[in-house]
């Protein structure tokens, strides 16, 4: 049996990469990855890719009897009689997606319909998500409520060891506390053709602020994958870019504590059960023109809504003290979309696939 991976367009990482994990020893298979050559260095060298750019993908794909994609694949081809395509997505939608979206580029959602066509199986992260993604790809074949595998690392008897393995190749001291800033991408920017995004956050002031209190402070920039290299994180001291880290869920270890803003982050994180502060600087504009909600944030959000960087700071220095002021509003966050999630996703879906 073949089996294709795509994750974000050529990463090794994701709901993809946990279920190879548990499949690459499995007696008859092989396994082949699409992979995006700016992150070829992520691929472990046993690993065999082929680029997602070049005709070999589309061949390869073609001799596939297993796809597992955690998003579009943008390819043309064409799947095999027999065949499988296995959808896991990539996270919680608290912004629309799809045919839901408030403005997509003319012609963008119809091409991508060309690849949810394919799609016989969608893994959903939880009962909340289901029909959501169901009227937003209008997919009407089997969804399978499973949780994520990505998310079974996060609860697993691994994750002391990777906090402490990120932590130590990312350069940070034992006594340092480290926020991972992981903002999503604006649509109006992803595709507005620049090369060059600005970060609307200027972080090695941000890093000189927290470092008054006392106590050291890094931030792990963090780009969304649709702009990762056109984003422009400021430099200097504290601040180390990650965007290029192959796997956002090993950062989540290493982290203290996670600022975003509408990314789905905030749910993977959240069973962590490290605090989060989210820098929404732009929500009006971003809820009502650019994405669209599927449901509000600030009544939800398990932790402080900021909306400029002095506040941003302030709710930061605060974020212990303010553990048992939203430690309710946490726990039923938490129960909401992390229900299914108790390091068994993996497991789960080996099983409804026949492979386990």
């Amino acid at each position: 049996m073949r089996v294709v991976y795509n994750s974000f367009q050529g990463r090794f990482s994701d709901n993809p990469r946990a279920l190879y994990e548990r499949l690459r020893d499995l007696p008859g298979t092989e396994h082949v990855w699409l992979l995006d050559l700016p992150h070829a260095a992520a691929f472990p060298d046993d690993v065999e890719t082929v680029s997602i750019d070049r005709p070999e993908a589309r061949a390869v794909l073609e001799s596939a009897d297993l796809v597992i994609a955690g998003t579009h694949t943008e390819v043309e081809w064409r799947k095999p009689e027999g065949a499988r395509y296995l959808q896991t997505w990539h996270g919680t939608p608290l912004k629309r997606v799809h045919r839901d979206v408030l403005w997509a580029p003319p012609g963008r959602l119809d091409r991508l319909d060309l690849d949810i066509a394919r799609w016989d199986v969608l893994l959903s992260p939880n009962p909340v998500s289901t029909p959501r993604l169901r009227q937003a790809f209008g997919f009407e074949k089997e969804v399978w409520e499973t949780g994520y595998p990505r998310n079974d690392l996060l609860l697993s008897p691994e994750a002391d060891r990777v906090r402490t393995d990120v932590r130590r190749a990312c350069g940070v001291p034992e006594d340092v506390t480290v926020v991972l800033y992981a903002p999503t991408w604006r649509d109006d920017e992803g595709y507005g053709g620049s090369t060059s995004i600005p970060m609307r956050l200027d972080l090695p002031a941000l890093v000189s602020r927290l470092d008054g209190s006392g106590r050291p402070h890094m931030v792990l920039a963090r780009g969304h994958n649709l702009v990762t290299g056109r984003l422009q994180t400021p430099r200097g001291p504290g601040v180390v870019d990650v965007s290029w880290h192959r796997d956002i869920r090993e950062l989540y270890l290493a982290a203290d504590v996670l600022v975003t803003d509408y990314s789905s982050v905030m749910f993977d994180f959240s069973l962590t059960g490290k605090p989060m502060v989210f820098y929404a600087y732009d929500l009006g504009r971003y809820r009502d023109q650019i994405r669209g909600f599927y449901f509000d944030l600030l009544p939800d959000a398990p932790g402080p809504v900021v909306a400029d960087a002095d506040a941003l700071a302030e709710a930061l220095l605060r974020v212990e003290d303010d553990k048992e002021r939203y430690a309710e509003r946490y726990a039923r966050f938490r129960a909401t979309y992390g229900a299914l999630e108790d390091g068994r996703a993996t497991q789960r879906v080996l099983e409804r696939l026949g492979l386990a």
